[in-house]
């Protein structure tokens, strides 16, 4: 009897521990094929790729800058008088010569009067002396007259010719002040509103005299915009290399467009550069000229100008969106062998006209391109690639440089 309760739990034992080695073996072979069903099952990221936009181009800088007028007046009274009419519609295109004010005449056409009688009675004299030095100069020969006697009346002669003179411009200043009382447009151009009203009492002939108004000449208009220093040098050497005009002498195209506008719809000319770079700015002024002839621009607007940065040359771009940092250096994920990512450092222009972003070095034409899921992909992860292109987009060059 005992000897039987002893094998018993001999085989006992046995049992449990081969059940445990069981146990431990389906457990550990599980294991294994749970781990590795993932991993088969798992696959690549999609990712989509494209060629890099290359093409010949022209590089476009922008600025931002407003618009003056080619001409404007300040006109003031020439001479002091009661306001006697007001001789336009406020805001009205005006012509030269056209008469705006008319200051009250009566006391200048006075004036005049009195200055004539005057020249009258000088001249008078002048006849009176003339006749008397006549009567003498014929009796000297003969010794008839004394030389005191002679030279008196040469010497009243004399005078006599200066009062004449003197009187005859008194009466040409008097019909001068006369006209001045009708003041007239100095240039053709949009007048502004009338800052003196009918009857009031005008100061004119100083420097501190009455302003009436201001007459802007809009047809043609300036556009002043200023340029960095970096980029006046820039355009000095690519005129000296002859790949683009110089910008002082040859009248370079400008395109502007308006706040409101997508494109640059205006034409313009380039016909002024300053002749000095400020020197707490650092920058350097610029003009270009537009006809307007339509009068759409008006002085004070804001606009944008854009003016060739370069010669044609060929070009790679891509959007901004695919170009990663890693501190200083600029990088975009391209597609490897066996469709594994590569990084490759990039260096980089502005921005184009269309939206693209110009790289000077780093890419070559065949290069593909990830454009997408960029944040869960890195060098040497396996990818499963699909095609797709890169499509132009709008640019604001100012804000982009």
């Amino acid at each position: 009897m005992m000897q039987l309760n002893f094998n018993t739990k001999k085989n006992l034992t046995i049992g449990l521990m081969l059940l445990a080695v069981t146990i431990f073996i389906y457990a550990f072979t599980t294991a294994d094929n749970g781990n590795e069903a993932p991993q088969a099952e798992m696959a690549a990221l999609p990712v989509e790729v494209a060629l890099p936009v290359h093409e010949n181009i022209t590089e476009w800088d922008e600025y931002t800058g407003r618009f003056e007028a080619s001409s404007r007046v300040e006109v003031r009274a020439r001479v002091s008088g009661f306001l006697e009419k007001v001789n336009f519609e406020d805001g009205q295109h005006v012509n030269k010569g056209q008469i705006l004010f008319t200051i009250d005449q009566r006391p200048f056409k006075i004036a005049l009067d009195e200055a004539k009688a005057n020249h009258g009675q000088a001249q008078a004299s002048l006849k009176t002396a003339q006749d008397n030095f006549q009567r003498v100069e014929s009796l000297r020969e003969t010794g008839a007259v004394s030389t005191e006697e002679y030279d008196r009346r040469k010497q009243a002669l004399v005078h006599a010719e200066a009062s004449v003179q003197l009187a005859q411009a008194t009466v040409e200043n008097a019909e001068l002040n006369l006209e001045f009382t009708q003041v007239k447009a100095p240039i053709s151009g949009l007048v502004s509103r009338d800052k003196v009203n009918e009857g009031n009492l005008v100061d004119g002939g100083s420097a501190n005299s009455t302003l009436l108004t201001t007459i802007v000449a809009t047809s043609p208009i300036h556009f002043y915009f200023t340029g960095s220093e970096s980029d006046y040098l820039k355009y000095v050497r690519l005129a000296k290399d002859g790949k683009r005009g110089s910008a002082r002498s040859e009248g370079l195209p400008v395109q502007i467009k308006l706040l409101d506008e997508d494109e640059f719809l205006h034409e313009a000319t380039l016909d002024f550069v300053d002749n000095e770079i400020d020197s707490q700015t650092g920058t350097i002024e610029s003009r270009a000229v537009l006809r307007n002839e339509d009068h759409l621009l008006e002085p004070g607007m804001f606009g944008k100008a854009r003016i060739s940065g370069s010669d044609e040359h060929e070009a790679i771009m891509v959007p901004d969106e695919v170009i990663g940092t890693n501190q200083s250096l600029r990088f975009v994920y391209v597609l490897g062998e066996n469709n594994q990512v590569t990084s490759k450092n990039v260096v980089l222009g502005p921005l184009h006209s269309n939206g693209l972003r110009i790289v000077r070095e780093g890419l070559s034409p065949g290069d593909k391109i990830i454009t997408n899921n960029l944040q869960k992909i890195g060098p040497g992860m396996v990818v499963n690639p699909q095609e797709s292109t890169i499509s132009p987009q709008k640019a604001d060059l100012a804000s982009a440089h």
